[in-house]
């Protein structure tokens, strides 16, 4: 047994410059765990708050000051003296203390930041890694990565309606291969998306290209080339994610797409054609985070691909039971600090897995080093995962840690995934 000694907390910055939260906890072993909250570009409205100054003179109102006071000064005494492997009863204790549905007394950032530290201070209590501290044991495989390589929305020159254009290196041989193959058709894409337009690509707001393109099939088409130009037609597929909610206008209920505007309906319909063209490991978020009917007619509709939902589902349990229990998706995207304590993102995966849903872990686009999310799909044994492009350290750490992770773990393998490929 080990408690809690020592529980601080800090103002740093993300991979964006934006500031974030960092807490330290450590054991009277003297273990430290270290955990900081990274925050996405694209936040759905039922993830848990993130607490800010809005102080305009600092950062332009995000220094995150309070939600560090809220650690230091009401966080740090409730947890001081309590066992550093009760994980559920630690975020138990902070849920408790902010007393609201979405933590924002406290601030998400303040109680996530605090539960990962909890969590790896727990692992380096017992001396092992913290993916072997979740597995309870030596791991056997590492999932295969998926990349962001264009990125739409809202650019100059073009409303690309789809957010996220992304590479599955599904049937490479290694990790290793994967990794390479992500790194070459992404710099290869440079080249083909200029030959394209004349000029040289710009880049997104996640580091991969922007779109050049309002029509999705054409920058699909502009990805295939890419692809088929490195050799590595046969080892590739594709997914989405649509991000639908930041297209969707809830007063005339439709969709921006390719230069208009269309119902849930069409969308489904447009989406079901884009997977009898190509070949999508998956498909997320496709619709608004509010559509449940939508996903429901969606899931029956769509066969060809994986249905898996983010903003609709916010890694929370609750909403997961409703969507498992509506028939409307394949899996959801876990992103720990949506439902703001490692012990709720870990109850969201155990509650899917039980019942056949897809657990498929992701970094945040405003990410950090030494993500907990990474840890967590290697220890949870999640056959693939979300990493953004190959491109910015943040994401490069992550490329790295699977590799390291396969180097270091004896016998052990990239995920296969063909059981769950339906095209």
């Amino acid at each position: 047994m080990s408690k809690i000694a020592e529980v601080k907390a800090r103002q740093l910055i993300d991979c964006k410059c934006r500031p974030m939260v960092e807490v330290d906890v450590i054991t009277e072993k003297g273990s430290l765990g270290r955990g900081s909250a990274p925050t996405g570009s694209s936040v759905g409205m039922y993830e848990s708050f993130v607490l800010r100054d809005g102080d305009p003179k600092e950062y332009d109102g995000l220094s995150v000051h309070n939600a560090v006071r809220n650690v230091n000064e009401i966080i740090a005494p409730a947890l001081i003296g309590k066992e550093v492997k009760d994980q559920a009863g630690i975020d138990r204790i902070m849920i408790d203390l902010d007393g609201t549905p979405d933590k924002r007394r406290l601030g998400g950032n303040a109680i996530y930041s605090a539960s990962i530290a909890a969590f790896r201070a727990a692992a380096e209590d017992e001396k092992t890694p913290l993916y072997e501290y979740i597995a309870e044991g030596p791991v056997k495989s590492v999932p295969i990565p998926s990349f962001n390589v264009i990125n739409g929305g809202r650019n100059p020159g073009a409303t690309q309606a789809f957010n996220e254009f992304i590479v599955m290196p599904y049937r490479a041989d290694s990790i290793y291969e994967a990794v390479e193959i992500a790194v070459k058709v992404f710099q290869k894409l440079g080249g083909v998306i200029k030959k394209h337009t004349g000029k040289a690509p710009g880049v997104g707001g996640s580091y991969g290209w922007i779109a050049p393109s309002e029509d999705p099939d054409e920058v699909l088409s502009l990805m295939q080339e890419a692809i088929d130009e490195c050799g590595y037609t046969n080892k590739c597929a594709f997914a989405l994610d649509c991000a639908a909610s930041e297209m969707y206008d809830a007063e005339t209920k439709s969709y921006y797409l390719n230069g208009g505007r269309i119902s849930s309906g069409e969308m489904i319909g447009y989406i079901k054609r884009l997977t009898e063209k190509w070949n999508f490991v998956f498909i997320e978020d496709m619709l608004d985070e509010n559509d449940w009917e939508g996903y429901a007619a969606a899931h029956k509709a769509i066969d060809r691909t994986l249905i898996i939902a983010d903003d609709l589902t916010a890694s929370n349990r609750a909403r997961i039971e409703r969507a498992y229990n509506d028939g409307s998706i394949d899996g959801f995207i876990l992103k720990p600090n949506q439902v703001g304590t490692i012990s709720e993102a870990l109850e969201s995966h155990r509650y899917a897995k039980e019942r056949g849903l897809l657990s498929i872990t992701s970094g945040r686009s405003g990410g950090v080093i030494g993500d907990v999310v990474m840890d967590m799909a290697v220890g949870l044994g999640i056959g693939f995962i979300k990493n953004g492009c190959p491109r910015s350290g943040e994401r490069i750490d992550k490329l790295n840690f699977l590799m390291r992770v396969a180097d270091l773990s004896e016998g052990c393998r990239m995920a296969d995934i063909s059981d769950l490929v339906r095209f």
